[in-house]
């Protein structure tokens, strides 16, 4: 049953970065809007806090290294997984207190606990990602980070929010759409 679990987080990790780096649609910020937050939600709505947050750091990270954005590789990663992490996380815990005892199918969540666990996590994504250009931002003047190249790295980092959220909406979307299959291809022995 563990190599079943490592290999099917190889296989999400995999289409985490083909969904990531496949449809780019590009924004003003030099950065891009794409799919792979769907998949990285389903990591962690499928395979659970541990192994979903592997395999969605670590795919979503391999896109941004094979697409040439090695700055973020790390924050990514991180970024990635704990998105995952935090969406399935909340997710069980809506679905344990929705359902009783009697009603609970092996690991199965419901659609309105996978909605709101995906919003929270993308909403970290979006935090995380601000978070981050600030200090990348900030330093990327030369004087070091001082409060006037923070400031000046939050104004310049807001740019990048609003396409961050709609990233993010669309993976809440299509992961909600898409988990009833996928989970039951998943669960079928």
């Amino acid at each position: 049953m563990k190599t079943k679990k490592i290999i099917i987080t190889a296989l999400f990790a995999a289409l985490t970065c083909v969904a990531t780096m496949i449809v780019k649609i590009p924004t003003p910020t030099m950065g891009y809007i794409h799919p792979g937050d769907a998949i990285v939600l389903l990591s962690g709505f499928i395979l659970g806090p541990v192994y979903g947050g592997l395999a969605a750091g670590i795919g979503s990270a391999f896109s941004d290294l094979f697409s040439g954005y090695v700055t973020y590789v790390i924050p990514t990663f991180l970024i990635k997984a704990i998105t995952a992490i935090l969406a399935v996380n909340i997710a069980r815990c809506i679905t344990k207190v929705v359902l009783s005892k009697g009603e609970e199918k092996k690991n199965h969540l419901l659609i309105p606990a996978i909605i709101t666990g995906g919003i929270a996590g993308e909403a970290f994504m979006v935090f995380g990602y601000f978070v981050f250009e600030i200090f990348m931002l900030g330093l990327a003047t030369g004087e070091g980070l001082t409060a006037a190249t923070i400031s000046s790295g939050a104004i310049a980092s807001l740019e990048g929010v609003p396409f961050n959220i709609i990233q993010g909406v669309f993976g809440v979307v299509v992961s909600s759409i898409i988990y009833p299959f996928v989970y039951k291809v998943y669960t079928e022995e």
